[in-house]
């Protein structure tokens, strides 16, 4: 279900969260959304699901207008805020059941079992949440959106504070849920590298204000054009012939023993297809990443060329009411809360 955001102003008092981002998010595609501290990405998120408005400007989700359509719209979005708590007495099937009800899901026996199954908890469905890891709480919060098959996902910062094993099943499941439906998710992150691997595009917002968007691809190719190879020589006479080499190519620095090469994508690809394979015990072929891309947007943001900033305002770096604070933050995953921030 494509979703469409036009000229979207969201402010507080005196603090402008939304100063006028403008993107598209194709249908069926996982999206990326990022942004520093106070961006406006959570915002943005609530917006979305309709749990506020804003002052001026459209969101549109499978054409229909968000703030027109009031809690219709919850039908087509699923929201899985960063802090989901369940009453820990209760199972994590019991927990399904009545979110199930509430939302007045039919067929509620299939759809949780199918839930449960999708996120890796159906050998766990009938234990307390009190017993839960943060990680099983997390994807908890995940079948709970699930519930239903909505046609949109969001999700906000879903990986924060997991270990790594967590966040490496929580991406499993989001690969899943893309090759097998035709769900359009949107996430959230401050994990360049979760973004880069999950999503087909991103826009990455600075004060409230869209610095960028597109594909990854596209965005890694505005990161810059530059590649980086480093080549271990067999020996050191090979070390020193090979240095003198890659210098017609590129800047050439050495550390222990192996050689970096900074080029351009076809001196890069010219260079390695030269060297011998007794010449050298390995070479790798590093391309600039989303890490480019996102630094890149943000310094084009802070000379005045922001993608949408026609304006000319300078919104607070605090803007925004989201809670982000880093890649590990902390939550209670079993916190009581009587009727989690879960729509559909």
């Amino acid at each position: 279900m494509r979703i469409t955001i036009t000229d979207v102003h969201k402010r507080y008092s005196d603090v402008v969260a939304l100063d006028g981002p403008s993107f598209d998010i194709p249908s069926g595609s996982t999206f990326g959304v990022l942004g520093t501290n106070g961006a406006g990405k959570t915002t943005l998120f609530g917006l979305l699901v309709g749990h506020d408005t804003p002052d001026s400007g459209r969101i549109e989700v499978g054409g229909v207008d968000v703030e027109q359509a009031g809690h219709r719209v919850r039908e087509r979005v699923a929201f899985l805020p960063e802090h989901a708590g369940f009453p820990p007495a209760m199972t994590g099937r019991e927990v399904l059941s009545v979110h199930a009800r509430i939302r007045g899901i039919t067929g509620r026996e299939r759809s949780i079992a199918e839930a449960l199954e999708t996120v890796g908890l159906t050998d766990a469905a009938d234990r307390t949440v009190s017993s839960y890891s943060n990680g099983m709480g997390r994807r908890l919060g995940l079948a709970s959106a699930l519930l239903g098959e909505p046609p949109v996902l969001v999700l906000d910062e879903p990986t924060a504070g997991l270990d790594p094993r967590g966040v490496a099943t929580f991406h499993q499941i989001i690969e899943r849920i893309d090759r097998e439906t035709n769900t359009t998710v949107v996430l959230s992150s401050h994990v360049l590298a979760e973004v880069e691997r999950l999503c087909d595009s991103v826009a990455i917002l600075e004060d409230g204000v869209l610095r960028a968007a597109g594909s990854v691809d596209e965005l890694r190719t505005a990161g810059g054009e530059h590649v980086t190879v480093t080549v271990r020589p067999s020996t050191g006479q090979e070390r020193t012939q090979l240095r003198e080499a890659a210098r017609q190519y590129g800047d050439v620095t050495e550390t222990d023993g192996e050689l970096t090469v900074t080029c351009e994508r076809g001196a890069a690809f010219e260079f390695c297809g030269g060297l011998e394979s007794d010449s050298v015990d390995h070479f790798e072929v590093h391309e600039p990443g989303l890490d480019a891309a996102f630094h890149e947007a943000l310094a084009t943001g802070d000379a005045g060329t922001g993608a949408n900033s026609d304006t000319g305002t300078d919104p607070d770096s605090n803007a925004d009411t989201d809670n982000d604070s880093g890649t590990s933050t902390d939550s209670d995953e079993t916190a009581t809360v009587d009727t989690p921030e879960v729509s559909a």
